[in-house]
C-alpha cells in the first residue's frame, strides 16, 4: 500500500464492482467501493492476488466482529449507534 489515508461509512446501500484493465504491458484492475457521495477505488497490479485475498478475510472477519457487536445479546449494542 502507498501513502493514502481514506475514510468511509459503508452502508446496505454500497456497491462493489471489480473493472479488469488487461493492459498487455502492465495489467491491474480497479475494486471500487461505491456510495452515494464517493467512490473508492483501489488499484491492484499483478502480483497482488494474495493481498486482495487478505483484504478479503480481513473484510469477512470484520462483517462477523459487527453481527456480534449487533446481536440482541450485547447490551450495549443498543448504546452505540
Amino acid at each position: 500500500m502507498r501513502t493514502l489515508t481514506v475514510s468511509g461509512h459503508i452502508d446496505p446501500n454500497t456497491a462493489f464492482r471489480v473493472r479488469p484493465f488487461p493492459n498487455p504491458t502492465d495489467p491491474f484492475i480497479s475494486l471500487e467501493v461505491e456510495g452515494t457521495d464517493i467512490t473508492i477505488s483501489v488499484l491492484a497490479s499483478t502480483g497482488s492476488a494474495d493481498t486482495l485475498r487478505k483484504l478479503a478475510a480481513a473484510a469477512t472477519e470484520a462483517a462477523t466482529t459487527l453481527d456480534t457487536l449487533t446481536t440482541d445479546d450485547d447490551p450495549q449494542a443498543a448504546d452505540h449507534g
